[in-house]
């Protein structure tokens, strides 16, 4: 399946988050970040929330210091990422520079004080989108599995 994707993250504590090339400093609160997958979305998303792997993109150094708490899914043939990550920047905080090397937003990660569900299923429903919440890596291996 191809689609986009918000990962709803925790940090518990404010932290330097430094990756292969870059430093950010990120508050405590809750971020967003927001992802495609054109391939496998399922793939993908399950990869997220293991703890053993490579790093690879910027979300890999944030989720080794963080709480993935979970994963929004939406199953789409179209590239709906900038779209996605233009919506949540009207209502989070951009973390400049995170993410997004492949589209042509800032930022692909926004920092929230409280959880962010609302404003996601606001903007999923808005936009029309199907979209399905994901909170455990067996959820993601079910959900995969019925398609």
């Amino acid at each position: 399946m191809k689609g986009s994707y918000f990962l709803v993250i925790k940090l518990g504590e404010d932290k330097r988050i430094a990756t292969k090339r870059r430093e950010f400093f990120l508050k405590r609160g809750y971020y967003v970040y927001v992802g495609s997958a054109m391939n496998s979305l399922e793939k993908r998303v399950e990869r997220h929330f293991r703890r053993e792997k490579k790093f690879h993109w910027h979300i890999d150094y944030l989720l080794r210091e963080a709480e993935l708490l979970k994963a929004y899914l939406v199953p789409s043939e179209k590239r709906l990422e900038e779209k996605l990550s233009l919506e949540i920047a009207k209502y989070g905080e951009p973390v400049e520079g995170f993410g997004a090397g492949d589209v042509r937003v800032s930022t692909n990660l926004y920092r929230f004080e409280k959880e962010p569900d609302s404003v996601l299923i606001e903007i999923l429903e808005r936009l029309g989108l199907e979209w399905k919440r994901i909170k455990s890596r067996e959820e993601i291996i079910e959900f995969g599995e019925r398609k």
